[in-house]
């Protein structure tokens, strides 16, 4: 072979796997390396008007975000906490287990190796960073004692003036540099949630179907974007449990909802305005799925 035409077939089999290197990152993320170019929008929120109602925004979450470790059953998330904050991430999905005057992070039976003391720390450092975004938090109590666990929050917080626990609904004005707890159930702090993952959401024994209950979710979502409350759609799921999905961990099923879930967005982008759709909760996003959620705020 020519010493031209070697050359030609190296840069192809280069230029072939970096596509597909970064083609598996597009929209679905097991690697927990974090790599933004250079031209990335960390601060997004800036580009949010001050009196934009907070439940009118779009924004992009993780479900179980501390969910990093326990084996392919538990783990949801491939990222660190700072790592998903600096990839457009603003809303974290926390359950909390009280042991003496300690909340630890943990999902099911496993610790998560963090504390919430620590994950407010890493959010107020990322906040002290970028004056302009809002971190929405939800905390699930997984105590037996569930209401002690608003006043250890609440301990933890002090008179913190970046924290927000009002039930009130601000505008991102209002927000900006803060920690923005949500209210459901038993935990009280914050804003009130509109949670649209029905019974039985997240258990998946087939993609498709869990494809057509996204859609019902989302359309939820847009019909309450705008009140009183903050909403969310839960896009992750597991066969963990199930006879016929037994093999469909949340990796899996992130690595077949997330693509689809992506293209399903875009088709909202010729609208004017494009649709709210609040809060949405992920397993294993890429970069590109976190931006397409990001830019339904424009058009």
């Amino acid at each position: 072979m020519k010493a031209g035409h070697k050359c030609l077939l190296f840069h192809h089999v280069v230029l072939s796997v970096i596509f597909l290197c970064h083609g598996k990152d597009l929209f679905f993320s097991d690697n927990g390396n974090l790599i933004l170019p250079g031209t990335y929008n960390i601060p997004w929120m800036a580009g949010i008007e001050d009196f934009r109602t907070l439940s009118l925004i779009t924004m992009p979450g993780t479900h179980d975000s501390m969910a990093l470790h326990g084996g392919p059953e538990a783990e949801h998330q491939a990222l660190s906490l700072k790592d998903q904050l600096r990839a457009g991430i603003r809303f974290l999905d926390l359950k909390v287990f009280a042991l003496s005057d300690t909340l630890y992070v943990i999902h099911g039976v496993m610790y998560e190796h963090s504390t919430l003391r620590e994950v407010l720390d890493t959010v107020r450092a990322f906040l002290s960073e970028f004056k302009t975004e809002a971190v929405l938090i939800r905390v699930q109590p997984e105590s037996f004692e569930k209401n002690t666990i608003n006043q250890m929050v609440q301990n933890l917080i002090s008179n913190d003036q970046h924290v927000w626990v009002n039930s009130g609904m601000p505008n991102m004005g209002q927000v900006r540099g803060k920690i923005v707890f949500l209210q459901k159930t038993t935990f009280t702090l914050g804003i009130p949630l509109i949670d649209t993952n029905g019974k039985g959401n997240s258990k998946v024994t087939d993609i498709k179907d869990k494809d057509n209950r996204i859609i019902k979710q989302l359309n939820q979502a847009t019909e309450a974007c705008g009140g009183d409350n903050a909403v969310m759609t839960y896009t992750s799921g597991t066969g963990f449990g199930t006879f016929w999905g037994m093999f469909l961990t949340p990796k899996r099923v992130a690595e077949k909802v997330n693509p689809w879930l992506n293209q399903y967005l875009r088709q909202f982008y010729p609208n004017q305005p494009r649709p709210c759709f609040g809060i949405i909760a992920m397993d294993f996003p890429g970069i590109d799925l976190i931006q397409t959620v990001i830019n339904l705020n424009w058009w």
